[in-house]
């Protein structure tokens, strides 16, 4: 805070972060989302794995979204809302709509980071951001099958979720979702009084079997590569054909806004397989495009921004763009479609 405003972890950092994640996710054979929010709030980036699940990437966000803005681990502040009174809790919930699953499991950023975890906090660190996981089998429990050992981390029981979190971070193991211990011996029994470090922070290769997330990397690459030609900053969703985001990415120092418009037109172009603008077309721009809008478990908009992605002549998911103006962003998104493979 050199200049005394408010900073956000960069996306390289963010992507760097995301991507050690996945790596170690991928060696414990899970599967799920992960999101890293910076201080400000703003949406940084965020990537779900093949299979990750529907809805985790929206539950990671939140949980960065705390852990970033409150700037302590979403766990601590779980822990304060089960002390305030009702009236209080509610009205944290009504002035922080981003904080919609306030799990434990999100930790702060600081200043530092160079993508393998930062400094570490002091006195005078300055958090930039929050990072949280979530998913299908990205959560706190431990999956039948597994080995004993990988859910041993730093000598102690753990959890996989945390872990994922802490690794990426480059942090030593601390649980953030209570008594990992007596999960453990739940799951294998007695704990080993020989346990040693155990291998859940033992290096992660970089993970190989992720071609629906290597392809959305790809894509969201070229989008911003192209933008950046162009002198654009732009942010980008990429989401499946039930409109799930598979990867959302910040361009550093784009509209802040653009991370909820981008969203919104990509889901819309994938869920009617449509552009999104023609939306307005089918349904008309007044009391029947609100009544659709709040009929459905996500958020849509009938602006240009959003674009369908076929793939073998089947609408595979949408492209939404935003930042510059709607009719570019849109013209950026058809130009990068008409060549990415």
């Amino acid at each position: 805070m050199a200049d005394g405003h408010t900073r956000d972890v960069s996306l390289s950092v963010a992507r760097a972060l995301i991507q050690r994640a996945i790596d170690k996710a991928e060696q414990l054979n899970l599967r799920g989302g992960i999101a890293v929010v910076g201080a400000s709030g703003a949406l940084v980036s965020t990537s779900r794995m093949d299979r990750g699940g529907a809805g985790g990437m929206t539950r990671a966000r939140s949980k960065a979204w705390i852990s970033a803005t409150q700037q302590i681990p979403s766990a601590e502040h779980l822990k304060r809302m089960n002390f305030v009174s009702p009236p209080v809790e509610q009205g944290f919930k009504a002035a922080s709509p981003e904080a919609l699953f306030p799990g434990a499991g999100g930790m702060p950023i600081y200043d530092g980071s160079t993508g393998s975890g930062p400094s570490g906090p002091s006195p005078r660190s300055e958090v930039i951001g929050g990072i949280a996981a979530s998913g299908a089998t990205v959560s706190p429990f431990i999956p039948p099958g597994v080995d004993p050992q990988t859910m041993i981390a730093d000598g102690v029981a753990a959890n996989p979720e945390d872990m994922l979190v802490h690794y990426a971070l480059g942090l030593p193991y601390v649980g953030q979702h209570g008594d990992d211990h007596a999960r453990w011996v739940a799951q294998f029994g007695e704990f080993p009084s020989d346990a040693g470090g155990g291998l859940g922070m033992a290096p992660a290769p970089r993970a190989s079997a992720q071609p629906e997330h290597d392809w959305a990397i790809r894509l969201s690459d070229a989008v911003m590569a192209e933008a950046a030609a162009r002198g654009l900053r732009v942010t980008l969703a990429i989401v499946d054909h039930r409109g799930d985001p598979i990867q959302q990415d910040a361009m550093d120092a784009a509209p802040t806004s653009a991370a909820f418009v981008s969203l919104a037109t990509a889901a819309t172009a994938a869920t009617f397989q449509a552009p999104s603008h023609e939306l307005a077309q089918l349904y008309g721009d007044g009391v029947v495009l609100d009544h659709l809008a709040r009929s459905l478990p996500y958020a849509i908009l009938a602006a240009r921004g959003g674009i369908p992605i076929e793939v073998g002549g089947r609408v595979v998911g949408g492209l939404g763009i935003a930042g510059p103006s709607p009719e570019v962003s849109e013209e950026l998104a058809r130009a990068v479609l008409a060549w990415f493979a």
